[in-house]
């Protein structure tokens, strides 16, 4: 009579060891999150000087601390969730200052800022970003009269700007810009900065676009409004760091907003 239950026992033992295969599979993944987070080109080039803990549990990870502003939180989030692996974000991160109307101009200039820090065809690093009453004067260089136009191009379609005074003066480059390979960008940071530009620019903060990046090779689906609609989300992402190419396989139809 015994022996009728060693395939019982044997059933239950086999479940047992898969479980707490399962578990340690769970666990490997979780410390893999943690440990690639703060290693990621995002988190070393914008997020290094806030203060961000990461815990992940069964691929659910929660984000503590503080950082600089709300912008900064949405990169946080958007990094995180582009990680292998994750399947949830729970962001209790707290700016260090509260979106209200004495300091809406300084949010204001913190997302320009970063918006024009994340493109690679203007000159973030000389150029001054100012608000007053929503309205942003940029001053310093620009190496052309392009480079300067598109600096105001990308600051006059991020969400809360109401105008635009270049005042930039052009400075012809000594020697011609020379592209170097540079620290590799990994995907995850370069899906965060995809999902974060076309979030902030008010042209196509309304759409709904997966993002799917292999290699640096950054694939779009969706659904755009029309072709220019669709042509400058393909201009966006193209002058992103760390993009190599851009397939846009966005359909056009019409985009449904509540």
């Amino acid at each position: 009579m015994k022996h009728h239950n060693l395939p019982r026992t044997f059933a239950l033992t086999v479940i047992t060891l898969l479980a707490s295969g399962t578990a340690v599979g769970a666990s490997e993944t979780d410390e893999r999150i943690e440990s690639t987070f703060p290693r990621t080109y995002v988190y070393k080039t914008y997020l290094k000087d806030d203060s961000v803990t990461v815990r992940s549990k069964d691929g659910v990870v929660t984000l503590t601390g503080s950082v600089a502003d709300a912008a900064h939180k949405s990169l946080a989030q958007e990094t995180a969730a582009s990680l292998p692996g994750v399947t949830r974000v729970d962001n209790q991160l707290l700016t260090k200052e509260q979106v209200a109307s004495g300091s809406a101009d300084a949010w204001i200039g913190r997302k320009v800022s970063l918006a024009l820090l994340l493109h690679r065809n203007v000159s973030s690093g000389k150029t001054t970003v100012a608000v007053k009453d929503g309205v942003v004067t940029l001053t310093g260089e620009a190496a052309s009269a392009g480079q300067r136009d598109l600096t105001s191009e990308y600051a006059k379609d991020i969400d809360g700007v109401k105008d635009v005074r270049n005042d930039m003066t052009v400075v012809a480059a000594a020697d011609p810009a020379v592209r170097t390979t540079g620290e590799k960008i990994d995907d995850a940071s370069i899906s965060s900065q995809v999902r974060f530009a076309l979030m902030t620019h008010r042209s196509t903060n309304a759409l709904k676009v997966k993002v799917d990046v292999r290699n640096g090779e950054v694939g779009l689906t969706g659904i755009a409004n029309n072709e220019a609609e669709k042509a400058l989300v393909t201009k966006l992402v193209t002058d992103l760091q760390g993009v190599n190419s851009v397939n846009n396989q966005m359909t056009i139809g019409q985009v449904l907003t509540k």
